[in-house]
């Protein structure tokens, strides 16, 4: 089984941060890239950061590229998400994800393994 945990999410002020983490398990070829995706309501589920766990890379969605960074710990067990300038369009329930699949740094659609959602708050 490999079930991602996320933690961290909570309410912020406009231009405030967040750090979020998610605990992952399972063995380290299920998780060939481990990311966070974010989904508001009425809007569709958008992948905001990936990291590929053998490299090292990292990509970013355009809105929130600069603001936004993903990590592992050293044991890569643990991912994270460090969100700095929040702003309230970041609203949204954040989940952690990971993928077995190859094309998971290009394909969103790959992800197989989900956590439960963290919501974070951004107001105003």
């Amino acid at each position: 089984q490999v079930r991602p945990v996320e933690s961290g999410g909570g309410s912020v002020q406009e231009g405030g941060s967040l750090r979020l983490s998610c605990a992952v398990s399972g063995d380290a070829y299920l998780r060939e890239c481990m990311a966070w995706f974010r989904q508001a309501p009425g809007k569709e589920r958008e992948r905001v950061a990936v990291l590929v766990r053998r490299r090292g890379d990292t990509a970013y969605a355009a809105s929130v590229k600069g603001r936004f960074t993903i990590s592992q710990d050293n044991a890569q067990d643990t991912v994270y998400l460090q969100m700095n300038s929040l702003k309230p369009e970041d609203t949204g329930i954040y989940y952690c994800a990971t993928s077995a699949s190859r094309y998971c740094q290009l394909d969103t659609t790959a992800y197989s393994y989900w956590g439960q959602g963290t919501q974070v708050t951004v107001s105003s």
